[in-house]
């Protein structure tokens, strides 16, 4: 009996709104493996900040940064008591460093390097070509794996977006002004939607959620619905 194909599934969509959570919970639904390409960028913002590849107006070294690529290793633990994969970047575990508002004001411009990005993508396509994959980001499904099965595209309001990305810093014991989270997120929108290297756009064929007003269980079931549609598509 031949093998069911698995599916290769791309969710998309504007910083804090929450499709990592989305995604992340698709995967355990399905026994999917979940990969947070934002992680990545992350990862690498992060190596940048410790190793000083920033200029005095908050700019990346594209030059210095380049050159670290070949030797910075991102993978993913499995999932730890707190039910999260941990990012691990040569090995290790910077899950808490990554999420820090400091590495997410910087994220943006380094995520905008084409050098960056084409071995980030790299990465990705190798993580996910055989499918029975859910990842997500803000270019999967247009430059990642733009012949994905299922694409979602996640928004809600800036405002609505910074409520949860200051109640989730909040949670893990981070003093951050709800304006500041509200003013980087508005930010974030700007550069990713104007970088000339795959700005943030929803893939042609993607289907449109607007999750400002719904539960994660009312995400999850809407998700399970477009999951099982697209497996009798193939």
């Amino acid at each position: 009996m031949a093998t069911a194909k698995k599916l290769t599934i791309a969710v998309d969509g504007y910083s804090s709104s929450g499709k990592s959570t989305m995604a992340r919970r698709l995967a355990a639904a399905t026994g999917y493996r979940y990969i947070d390409s934002g992680a990545m960028y992350r990862a690498v913002t992060l190596y940048a900040l410790e190793h000083g590849l920033f200029d005095t107006d908050g700019q990346p070294d594209v030059e210095a940064l380049a050159a670290a690529l070949p030797h910075l290793k991102i993978d993913f633990s499995p999932a730890g008591d707190d039910g999260r994969q941990h990012t691990l970047l040569n090995g290790c575990d910077v899950e808490h460093d990554i999420r820090t508002l400091r590495v997410s004001e910087h994220v943006s411009p380094v995520a905008a390097v084409p050098e960056v990005r084409h071995a980030l993508v790299a990465m990705q396509q190798a993580l996910g070509q055989e499918g029975g994959i859910v990842m997500d980001g803000r270019d999967i499904g247009t430059t990642v794996f733009p012949h994905a099965d299922l694409k979602i595209f996640v928004n809600a309001s800036a405002r609505t977006r910074a409520e949860r990305r200051f109640a989730e810093m909040q949670a893990e014991g981070s003093q951050v002004d709800f304006e500041e989270v509200l003013a980087n997120v508005m930010q974030r929108d700007h550069i990713d939607e104007t970088r000339t290297e795959s700005p943030l756009r929803r893939a042609s064929d993607a289907i449109d959620l607007d999750n400002s007003h719904m539960t994660p269980e009312q995400q999850d079931a809407w998700l399970m619905e477009k999951f099982r549609e697209a497996e009798q598509k193939i």
